[in-house]
């Protein structure tokens, strides 16, 4: 089932599956998020959790055992409970069950709010331990932007934009798209932009860190342009399908970062996750602003 809010400049779709975003359009009835085009990708917005893109031999360890989980966890995949709903928000939430804690050997909430302020999306993940147990986990936004927002325009004519100088590193990758443990300086025009072309995704996705924690995808020849924010979040992925015209671009805040080339992840020891004591519950909240 999908659920609708809005304030007068916005209009937001979510769906209970995954409780992952369907649509965001302004009031002139522009849409922003990506609509799931089969032929380039048919997500539009998974919620990632609890663990960012891919586990080596899809594995990993945690409490001495072996568990398996597919790409960017489970949590995508799963039907969220609608917790509460306004005229301008929303808040589903995920616990553990059977299913889940085949995979993922923890007793948890997740709940996702999401709030449509002005022509801002206010997104609030909450994740409360409810295990005797610490938890070790990665979480974020995986959102495709249509790129063009208007017909008139090409891929080609928008760029991304941080909010302030900065100085980020590019994440080593394998072709096969699991950590190589380099990381690269990544040089940004005027020290805050990046040109956007298909060829830039030849090597599939840019992951950086140090990077501001805001950006905008814009074009210097319409004045419509999206803003991401995450200020907790220490990595940015910014992806669209290697090798294809794919019409859109993914900006994806995340808390943390896959697995090792050739090394099953063992979760008390991967340092970027995030470590959650019984009983606790961390907020990590971001952003999505609309222009028109």
């Amino acid at each position: 089932m999908e659920h609708k809010i809005s304030s007068p400049y916005l209009t937001v779709t979510v769906s209970e599956l995954g409780a992952e975003l369907r649509s965001i359009k302004d009031a002139d009835g522009t849409e922003y998020l990506w609509q799931g085009d089969p032929a380039y990708w048919s997500d539009r917005a998974p919620n990632i959790f609890p663990y960012v893109a891919r586990l080596t031999k899809g594995s990993y360890y945690l409490d001495g055992k072996l568990f398996e989980m597919k790409p960017h966890g489970f949590a995508l995949g799963e039907c969220f409970k609608v917790i509460s709903k306004k005229d301008n928000e929303l808040v589903l939430e995920l616990t553990d069950r059977e299913v889940t804690y085949e995979q993922y050997p923890r007793r948890f909430s997740l709940r996702v709010k999401y709030i449509v302020d002005g022509a801002t999306l206010k997104i609030i993940f909450s994740v409360t331990n409810r295990d005797e147990r610490t938890m070790y986990f990665g979480i974020g936004g995986h959102p495709g932007f249509n790129v063009p927002l208007t017909a008139e325009l090409e891929f080609d004519d928008y760029y991304l934009e941080f909010d302030g100088e900065c100085s980020p590193k590019r994440i080593g990758f394998t072709p096969t798209c699991y950590l190589n443990g380099e990381r690269a300086d990544f040089p940004l025009e005027d020290g805050r932009i990046i040109k956007l072309s298909h060829g830039i995704f030849s090597d599939d996705a840019i992951v950086l860190t140090d990077v501001s924690d805001k950006v905008t995808l814009k074009t210097a020849k319409d004045s419509r342009s999206v803003t991401v924010s995450y200020p907790k979040m220490k990595f940015l992925g910014i992806w669209h399908r290697p090798n294809t015209d794919a019409p859109y671009v993914c900006i994806e805040p995340w808390s943390s970062l896959p697995s090792t080339q050739d090394l099953i992840s063992v979760f008390e020891a991967q340092k970027d996750l995030v470590t959650l004591e019984p009983d606790k519950t961390e907020d990590f909240p971001w952003e999505i602003t609309v222009k028109y």
